[in-house]
């Protein structure tokens, strides 16, 4: 606890220090400071699927089409659209619309950003996202066809993921492997400015918007993993914007006057995930005995003090296709034992936890150290820097990991199939490594069907199916807060995460 004290004090000085040196004062009255708790991975959008990036990258590009606060699909770079026959579709593109290099906006550019998405050299995490696209035919400037190889119901919503942000063929060929990183060049209301590694990230509004322009002249996005720290900011007024604050800072930030609190149900699910190909883990038993010795309700109710609600499955109840009736597994030490001696295990084994630096799944994974250990199970607690934890992950170097994942379509497709689906092993989302051949069978089924009665009951299966094999502990389906302070407005937090901040004007 008092290591932890005096990283936070330590974070604290710095944190100031940066305020202080970033922006001049004069420049603050324009500029909107906003502190996550993570720095971006990358700024290229078919390089990483991560929260914190996709916040960045929100404000820079657009998508054909718009997913609102609501989860209503609106038109973005596409004013209108209609479906020509069960395969294919055809969309109408915004005219007048200039990218951040002066280039402008045409079909063409939507052609190249797809295409480069599936294409395996630039092996993009959420290829899975636009895969059943068969071809994408441009017939003007302003006209695209879309033919997928199968029906697919969710099209419309996976083209409003981040992901599928429009790109300007031009600005990526010629910034080759700085693309990313030193470039980013998007449609929306603010442009890349620079990129200062684990401190911040500057963006400037784009004069040229086609839509109404942003309120402020500047946002800095600043990366500060102490949730603590965050808030401390922003009662100081040296942040704007606190995304992701804890309960104990929400308690305090409550009572004050010159702070505003947002909350929103999220759509993104918490669970400790196994690494299935690796022993013990890839005995069925160890899982559900490991989900039978955590104390799921009492870690909710003690670390997120309101701010969350236990999870009963992978998928939020505000998506499409979660079931509405999986049991729980019991907290019974007991069956957990039990479970351990018949899977060969009677005197249990040494493991690690990972997590990345969010403290709240820091007090998870202290939490389900103690759980363990009254089994016979000594887990040691690894914590990683956010960038290293998602490689490593990826790469299957952990046994056991905690993470999240926010079914940002709102359907069960992008929430189950990503995560649970054999050919999305690592990077994709399924870190786990779990392969199932009727999951995949079903999931297959479920993306190739416009009958939606046939795909809640295959996915109602599939939930099933996960609930009996646990690849994952599922723990909680989240309620974001975020503040902001009292001269801030326009600010609609998204359940998804992924704030617009266009709207957002300082006073």
């Amino acid at each position: 606890m008092h290591r932890f004290f005096g990283r936070t004090l330590l974070a604290v000085a710095l944190a100031l220090l940066v305020a202080a040196t970033l922006i001049p004062g004069a420049a603050m009255a324009q500029t909107l400071v906003v502190a996550q708790m993570a720095d971006a991975v990358n700024l290229d959008p078919h390089t990483t699927n991560d929260q914190p990036s996709s916040r960045v990258r929100r404000q820079i590009y657009e998508t054909l089409i718009v997913q609102g606060e609501d989860l209503v699909l609106r038109p973005g770079l596409a004013t209108s659209w209609k479906q020509l026959d069960e395969l294919t579709y055809e969309f109408k593109l915004r005219q007048g619309v200039k990218f951040h290099n002066g280039e402008t906006f045409k079909a063409s550019d939507v052609k190249f950003t797809f295409e480069r998405l599936l294409d395996p050299n630039t092996r993009a995490d959420a290829k899975f996202l636009l895969e059943m696209i068969a071809e994408i035919q441009v017939i003007d400037d302003y006209t695209i066809r879309i033919k997928t190889k199968s029906p697919f119901s969710p099209i419309l919503a996976h083209l409003a993921h981040p992901v599928a942000a429009i790109l300007n063929e031009k600005a990526v060929k010629e910034a080759g492997s700085a693309y990313g990183t030193r470039v980013a060049v998007g449609t929306g209301p603010f442009r890349f400015v620079t990129w200062v590694s684990q401190s911040h990230i500057i963006l400037q509004r784009f004069d040229d918007y086609w839509g109404e322009p942003a309120k402020v002249q500047q946002v800095v996005f600043r990366a500060i993993p102490e949730g603590t720290v965050r808030a401390i900011e922003l009662e100081t007024g040296n942040v704007d914007i606190a995304y992701d604050l804890e309960p104990v800072d929400v308690m305090r930030l409550e009572s004050d006057p010159n702070i505003k609190l947002h909350s929103t149900e999220s759509l993104s699910a918490t669970y400790v995930g196994f690494n299935v190909q690796k022993p013990p883990f890839d005995n069925v038993l160890v899982r559900q005995a490991i989900n039978h010795a955590v104390d799921v309700q009492a870690l909710v109710d003690i670390i997120y003090q309101g701010q969350a609600v236990r999870a009963f499955g992978p998928l939020s109840p505000k998506v499409f296709g979660a079931h509405p009736a999986l049991e729980p597994y019991t907290y019974d030490p007991q069956r957990a034992r039990e479970l351990l001696a018949q899977a060969g295990y009677p005197n249990g084994f040494k493991t690690s936890i990972w997590t990345n630096e969010n403290p709240l799944r820091i007090q998870v994974a202290e939490v389900m150290q103690q759980n363990l250990a009254e089994i016979g199970i000594q887990a040691d607690i690894e914590v990683l820097e956010w960038g290293t934890y998602l490689a490593n992950t990826a790469a299957g170097l952990h046994d056991m990991f905690i993470l999240g994942w926010v079914t940002v379509t709102a359907d069960a497709d992008y929430g189950l199939y990503a995560l649970f689906h054999s050919s999305q092993h690592g990077g994709a989302g399924n870190r786990t490594f779990y392969t199932n051949p009727r999951v995949d069978e079903l999931l297959d089924f479920a993306r190739s069907t416009s009958d939606q009665d046939a795909r809640l009951k295959a996915y109602y299966e599939v939930q099933e199916i996960l609930r009996e094999e646990a690849p994952w502990v599922f723990l909680l389906f989240q309620t974001y807060v975020d503040g902001t302070r009292a001269n801030i407005d326009g600010f609609v937090p998204h359940p998804a995460g992924h704030h617009y901040l266009g709207r957002v004007s300082k006073n």
